[in-house]
């Protein structure tokens, strides 16, 4: 059940957001649910609320305040360009846990075309600001690093793209990178089919699997045969790229020290060197900002649980003294999102949310 978020507290953060220069805007509680199915895949559906429509077709109570703000900037919006806004989202949930499926969102967002670094700053100090005073943990992480550092790994293209497409999903990242690196075997079913194809041809492995059953056409199925021999062919990632890929996903330090190590692995890894002199840039700008660096803590994993739409510099604030709760607030930087939804148009752009009714359970009204 929803539970009343008190007016005062989501004016306070709007009014903080206002005064940032930040105009205040709406979104549809029903979406159009193709939008999300086309950035995600199927796998939205479990998160989500789904419904028909007979006029609308598929559509989806708000998982989010993000996508519909960034689809109605890029269609009309002006630059550089602030928006706040707050209302209820919907999230199924996968467990008891007792979270709501239903909570109060008071969002942020900036679309920027000039130093990113800056922006980032910007949008982290602003909710620093909204959150002063109420005791809570602030983690960053930079899934830019993450993406250099699968990118510079020395396989195939495709198995890249794999690593990244499952980058926000650390259990099957894992299983795909022992996969990958020969840390674990294929799954039995497919080991039996490529043994079996080692005697047959596929065409004949195809034809005695019995009639055609579903979608996909004999001509797919035989492609798909073909990707799973290539790949079977594939060397296994290094030993020590895998290392250094632990190494990086292990890091947990303040911003400086973090930045340092980091800066070691890329002696190795020198695919990494440009994602860190970002963060190197972000670094000062938060610092310029009044950010006290010693504060914070990167998390070298930090941001793969969070929504897939975040590229670059990510962050969360978090109640020490009540880990049953999720973050109160969360938010990062979501360059390739705009570029997906700007039908030829991007811009760059970062953005944060935070749970007043969370602040508000902390004891942190007014």
């Amino acid at each position: 059940m929803l539970k009343e978020v008190p007016r005062e507290e989501v004016s306070r953060l709007i009014g903080l957001f206002e005064a940032a220069g930040a105009l205040r805007v709406g979104a549809d509680v029903l979406q159009p649910a193709d939008t999300l199915l086309d950035l995600y895949g199927e796998e939205i559906r479990a998160r989500a609320y789904v419904s028909h429509d007979p006029l609308r077709g598929e559509l989806m109570l708000r998982p989010d305040f993000t996508v519909p703000v960034v689809q109605a900037h890029m269609a009309q919006g002006q630059e550089p360009a602030r928006y706040c806004y707050a209302g209820t989202v919907f999230r199924m949930q996968e467990d008891d846990s007792g979270r709501p499926s239903e909570f109060e969102q008071v969002g942020f967002e900036l679309f920027d075309r000039g130093d990113r670094a800056r922006a980032d700053a910007e949008v982290f100090a602003l909710i620093s600001q909204c959150l002063a005073g109420k005791g809570l943990r602030a983690a960053i992480g930079d899934i830019g690093v993450l993406s250099a550092a699968v990118a510079g790994l020395s396989t195939s293209e495709k198995r890249r793209a794999a690593l990244m497409r499952h980058l926000w999903r650390p259990r099957r990242f894992k299983a795909l990178l022992d996969r990958f690196g020969g840390r674990a075997g294929v799954p039995a079913t497919r080991a039996a089919l490529l043994q079996r194809l080692e005697a047959e041809p596929a065409e004949k492995v195809l034809a005695g699997a019995g009639p055609e059953i579903g979608l996909r056409r004999a001509e797919e199925v035989l492609a798909r045969i073909a990707a799973l021999r290539a790949d079977a062919q594939e060397p296994p990632i290094p030993q020590a790229e895998l290392d250094l890929l632990d190494d990086l996903l292990g890091v947990r330090a303040d911003p400086v020290d973090a930045l340092e190590h980091l800066r070691d692995l890329a002696v190795d890894m020198p695919a990494l060197s440009p994602a860190l002199d970002t963060f190197a840039r972000r670094l000062d700008a938060l610092a310029e900002a009044g950010i006290d660096l010693a504060a914070l803590e990167f998390e070298g994993s930090f941001g793969r649980t969070l929504l897939e739409y975040y590229d670059g510099f990510v962050f969360g604030f978090f109640a020490p003294q009540r880990p049953d709760l999720p973050a109160v607030a969360t938010g990062g930087r979501y360059d390739a999102l705009c570029r997906v939804l700007g039908q030829g148009r991007e811009i760059p752009a970062v953005g944060a949310v935070i749970r007043p009714a969370l602040l508000v359970e902390l004891g942190g009204a007014g």
